[in-house]
């Protein structure tokens, strides 16, 4: 069965369909939110988060799917795209505290305070590359590294065609090298 085929039972509301359609995107959103969103205070739970909210939204907005020519990819990711946009502006508010009434007995198997700083280092360093970026370039290399889709697929996405967002793309990984060495040449000076 095609994609196509697939989207169409499941704008019809068949379980099985719909069922396997988020199946087979949910892998795709998570990569897409996590390289977005990094993890906001050390873990990736907020993007984890932010997905399970662009399957819902998109559970929400099936039934209205209306195919005008463009690839049902374009439709998720510009659900993704908002959601993203929206956690951002949430994480810009601040997180409140909480306090807890006691103390568990057992030692916490997440990751550690050095564990968690490094990979907040990391997400930041990623964020600060990629943000140095424009936004279309920016994309193209969030949609083909993080989400892993075929340049023909990132294209009709983006309403480009599959040869230009191979070019973007290397134009972006050479301006990434740049930014990198520019960086490391600064550190050894």
């Amino acid at each position: 069965m095609t994609e196509a085929d697939l989207v169409a039972r499941a704008v019809q509301g068949l379980p099985d369909a719909v069922e396997h359609l988020l199946g087979s995107l949910r892998p795709q959103i998570v990569r897409y939110c996590r390289a977005r969103l990094g993890p906001i205070s050390g873990a990736y739970t907020t993007a984890d988060d932010v997905a399970q909210e662009v399957c819902v939204a998109i559970l929400g907005a099936l039934p209205r799917f209306r195919d005008q020519g463009v690839p049902f990819s374009a439709f998720v990711f510009g659900i993704a795209a908002r959601k993203v946009a929206d956690a951002h502006r949430a994480a810009t508010r601040g997180f409140p505290l909480s306090m807890v009434d006691n103390v568990p007995e057992r030692a916490d198997a997440r990751p550690g305070p050095e564990q968690l700083a490094l990979a907040a280092d990391l997400s930041r360093r990623l964020s600060y590359f990629l943000g140095e970026l424009p936004e279309t370039q920016r994309e193209i290399i969030v949609l083909r590294v993080a989400v892993g889709l075929p340049a023909e697929e990132v294209g009709k996405v983006l309403g480009m065609s599959a040869a230009a967002v191979r070019v973007a793309q290397s134009r972006a990984l050479h301006r990434l090298r740049t930014i990198a060495s520019s960086l490391v040449d600064e550190m050894a000076s």
